[in-house]
């Protein structure tokens, strides 16, 4: 028993999670719904990695806030929303793009379902919604944008314990430090040992699925797969690629840092529940921790790339089943609209519909649509869950980029 431990363990993470998903899919397809018995264990896995979240993002945040100064800390979060609206603005329009090329609605009809989607908040209900009324129901409600609120809250505030002219307070604020760097790292080495179980779960998630759902979930509506899948490429090579480029990161090692995140988003098609996974690629990757621990569970949160690619396409898509030719006007309140959206509904229950319901509503197109995308959203949220989680990466690795330069700067000149 030691000895098959032991060759489980030494195994890499990306290939235990890829014989997971592919032997899952073979069982689901062979035992049909049959399969669906091995669901409990791929509810253990998400709710193992629901239950790490919130500390590790709590105890991240809070123990790299209090490490930079308020200065450091705007000029970081200055950079991470800079890159993450042009990328997700990019996004949207590779969508818009190549659904106008290829046009996957053609020639489909609207299903006859109700949909029901959640009511849309408004602006100012968004913007207060980042602060909680209570800090208890916030964590009870897992509310990520809310926790991350407070966490540089009381980040900052040990910060200007760290740096006040009281020795007694600065003695409390190396105590509190200390703490939230060892709460960090004990939230570590439990995560460690629930990527172990990971494949299992993966493998369960997989098999039950498509036992339930069939091959058939896989193959519907495959044009709009197609151009969704097309954008995501082109959102790779045209703007990841093109960005580390420019700031002189390198690609094939970037990536072979990151595969196990990427893989982790793709199976699981949930950015916070890869999170976990995500913040160990960072350091493997060599990005700092004040920039990963501030900017991955943001963009967890609020970086939605393949999310925008998604909801460009879907858009045109609505347009092709109704038969509306869309103008220059209309394609550019969809781009403006979608980039918010896809930004200002992060962390609100329901957010995809929510999303893809403002931008058919701005655009005045069937907002049934979101039925008939419903049916292929498990394909869709794999890949798309895999571009927001690259974003992310490749948002963190250009900022922590510029900060070392920047850093750097000054010992040139000296």
């Amino acid at each position: 028993m030691g000895a098959i431990w032991r060759f489980y363990r030494d195994r890499s993470f990306m290939m235990k999670m890829s014989a997971g998903f592919l032997l899952g899919i073979v069982v689901g397809l062979i035992f049909g719904e049959s399969a669906g018995v091995l669901s409990p264990l791929g509810e253990l896995l998400l709710r193992l990695l629901n239950l790490i979240v919130i500390p590790l993002v709590v105890f991240t945040l809070i123990a790299a806030v209090d490490q930079l100064n308020p200065a450091k800390l705007g000029r970081i979060g200055g950079k991470v929303f800079t890159f993450y609206f042009i990328t997700t603005g990019i996004a949207i329009i590779v969508g818009i793009l190549l659904a106008l090329l290829i046009r996957p609605g053609v020639g489909l009809t609207l299903p006859n379902a109700e949909v029901d989607v959640p009511e849309r908040p408004s602006v100012t209900e968004t913007l207060l919604g980042i602060v909680p009324d209570n800090l208890f129901s916030a964590l009870a409600n897992a509310d990520i944008l809310g926790l991350i609120f407070i966490s540089v809250v009381v980040g900052l505030s040990i910060s200007s314990m760290l740096h006040s002219g009281e020795e007694r307070i600065r003695k409390m604020g190396h105590l509190l430090g200390d703490l939230t760097v060892s709460l960090s790292e004990v939230t570590f080495r439990v995560l460690n040992g629930i990527l172990q179980y990971a494949p299992i779960g993966i493998f369960a998630i997989a098999a039950s699925a498509i036992g339930s759902q069939g091959l058939q979930t896989l193959i519907s509506l495959g044009k709009l797969t197609v151009v969704i899948y097309g954008g995501i490429a082109l959102q790779f090579i045209l703007v990841y690629f093109v960005i580390m480029k420019l700031f002189g990161v390198r690609i094939g090692e970037f990536f072979r840092n990151v595969k196990d995140a990427i893989g982790t988003a793709f199976m699981t098609s949930s950015s916070l529940g890869t999170l976990p996974v995500t913040m160990k690629a960072a350091k493997r990757a060599g990005i700092s921790d004040e920039v990963a621990s501030f900017s991955l569970p943001l963009g967890a949160t609020v970086n939605m790339d393949g999310a925008a690619i998604r909801l460009g396409a879907s858009v045109v898509f609505a347009a092709d089943i109704v038969g509306l030719d869309l103008g220059f006007s209309a394609i550019l309140g969809i781009i403006v609209t979608g980039t918010l959206a896809s930004v200002g509904t992060a962390g609100v229950p329901g957010a995809g519909l929510i999303a893809l319901s403002i931008v058919l509503t701005q655009a005045g197109l069937p907002i049934e649509v979101v039925a008939l995308v419903a049916g292929i959203d498990a394909i869709l949220g794999m890949g798309a869950t895999a571009t927001n989680i690259t974003g992310d990466l490749v948002g963190a690795s250009i900022v922590d980029k510029s900060e070392k330069q920047r850093q750097a700067k000054p010992e040139r000149s000296g």
